[in-house]
């Protein structure tokens, strides 16, 4: 099968940085669009900065920046069409409910194991999108 459009969540943890790669390879191979998400969780937040505008900017402000290194990396390994997204909340919710019928994907491809938040110890956020996304989902080990 060959895919026009792929999906995949990065977040800097192993799994995640191994699912880029795989991503990466997939669209090079199939003269694919590259769609690079991010998702910034509040839950990481504590209430104070939470209700700073200017603490969730500058959060913002430096995840969309580290996301753009990957576009930088998947565009200097040869795939043509890479954009990014960034957005904030839970990942696999806002990945399954907003952003997959936004971009309209072909392939979600995630890491096993996020990085850090209670989906590390209250279930994954891959198994998550697997169940509910309503396209192929690849989850990288």
């Amino acid at each position: 099968m060959k895919f026009s459009r792929i999906l995949v969540g990065v977040d800097d943890s192993q799994d995640a940085l191994l699912a880029f790669k795989y991503a990466v390879d997939q669209a090079k191979q199939d003269q694919a669009e590259l769609i690079i998400v991010s998702i910034l969780e509040n839950e990481e937040m504590n209430v104070y900065e939470a209700l700073s505008k200017d603490y969730v900017h500058g959060e913002r402000a430096e995840l969309e920046q580290h996301v753009s290194s990957y576009q930088r990396q998947a565009r200097e390994a040869g795939v043509e069409m890479v954009r990014t997204i960034v957005s904030e909340g839970e990942p696999g919710e806002v990945i399954v409910k907003d952003i997959i019928p936004h971009v309209e994907p072909d392939l979600l491809v995630v890491g096993s194991e996020a990085k850090k938040g209670l989906a590390q110890h209250f279930g994954s956020q891959a198994a998550y999108m697997a169940k509910y996304a309503p396209i192929s989902v690849l989850v990288i080990r």
